[in-house]
């Protein structure tokens, strides 16, 4: 690879963009004493109790089935507060539109940003608007910000989390925050959303009945924090369940045991990743969660989130471990198989 340019690699997740986000952001942008810091490189950000982040989505092609890059920016950015233990509250929105972009798909853009912001829960309160000249970029480019503050259920599931621990030592869902014990429930089939986009992409397309699971998470969220015990959440999106898991095991210094036979995957997605080669393991969502939970508590939260529309397909797929520091699969057959961190996501311009 040439290391004197930027690669799409570089903004895929996994071990390339990591590599790139140390080696250049961080060496400029770090250090800044906030309570959740950029370093952290958790999902959101913390300053003064005020929860921000900001996302920017280029998505091929920008109409796909069950979903489009409006529903995607608000899911994406909602979702991505609410891991780390936040109620979204307002979101910015910056829009770069290349010349002779048709005014009727913009406005069914616009609608979709309006009804998934509702579906939120949030409004679109600020923003910018830029016009690029034709073949400047690929059609629209949409940068969704926001705001939110602690979840009205947050201390109380931290006061559960401790009655399990002995005391805890975080007061946000951080990637490190996990520990040897702790289950591991997925909220849902895996792989939906990258595979609705390929079925769609010119010169991949090919017949399937899938739809993107680009939705915001707020009554999962809600639903398990009233419970209580969750230690950890983050979204599967770019590098899938794998760079997930690598990066909490990698924050946490523990690893992860995950059940091949406990993954909710649909066959219809199964099928295609061997068609097209691609582990399932690897691919982005954008409409479910991963949450680490004490033991104690594991199966009433996954009760919890079974009583919602977007969790009835929970499972608890794995566990936290002392015995490696890496992440581990037990197959359908009875071995073991090392998941590593993939060096990008195999499926560009998802999200």
């Amino acid at each position: 690879m040439d290391p004197d340019v930027v690669k799409m690699v570089h903004g895929a997740g996994g071990v390339e963009m990591q590599k790139f986000i140390k080696n250049y952001i961080l060496k400029y942008l770090s250090g800044s004493g906030a309570e959740v810091p950029l370093e952290f490189l958790d999902d959101s950000s913390v300053y003064n109790g005020v929860v921000l982040k900001s996302d920017t989505y280029t998505v091929k092609p920008i109409f796909f089935p069950g979903s489009d890059i409006g529903r995607l920016a608000v899911a994406g950015s909602v979702n991505d507060m609410l891991m780390i233990g936040a109620e979204p509250k307002a979101l910015a929105m910056g829009l770069v539109i290349e010349e002779g972009f048709p005014f009727n798909d913009l406005e069914r853009i616009l609608e979709s940003v309006s009804k998934t912001a509702s579906e939120a829960g949030v409004y679109v309160i600020t923003g910018d608007t830029k016009v690029v000249e034709k073949g400047a970029l690929d059609k629209i480019i949409i940068n969704m910000s926001g705001i939110g503050f602690r979840h009205r259920y947050l201390d109380h599931n931290i006061g559960v989390v401790a009655k399990y621990r002995g005391g805890v030592d975080f007061r946000w869902l951080l990637d490190r925050n996990i520990r040897p014990g702790d289950k591991i429930i997925l909220t849902g089939y895996i792989g939906d959303h990258a595979i609705a986009l390929l079925s769609v992409r010119e010169g991949v397309g090919f017949k399937i009945d899938i739809e993107s699971d680009a939705s915001p998470l707020n009554e999962i969220v809600d639903k398990a924090l009233e419970v209580g015990g969750v230690v950890a959440m983050k979204d599967p999106t770019r590098g899938g369940l794998a760079n997930l898991l690598n990066e909490w095991s990698d924050k946490s210094g523990y690893g992860i045991k995950i059940y091949e036979d406990k993954i909710p995957i649909r066959d219809e997605v199964r099928a295609a990743c061997g068609y097209l080669g691609l582990d399932p393991l690897e691919l982005g969502n954008e409409g479910k969660a991963v949450i680490a939970v004490v033991r104690e508590k594991a199966e009433e939260v996954l009760d919890a989130i079974r009583g919602t529309e977007l969790g009835r397909h929970a499972e608890i797929i794995g566990e936290v471990t002392d015995e490696y520091k890496f992440v581990v699969m037990e197959t359908v057959i009875g071995g073991r198989r090392i998941v590593p961190q993939p060096i990008g996501d195999p499926v560009p311009r998802i999200c």
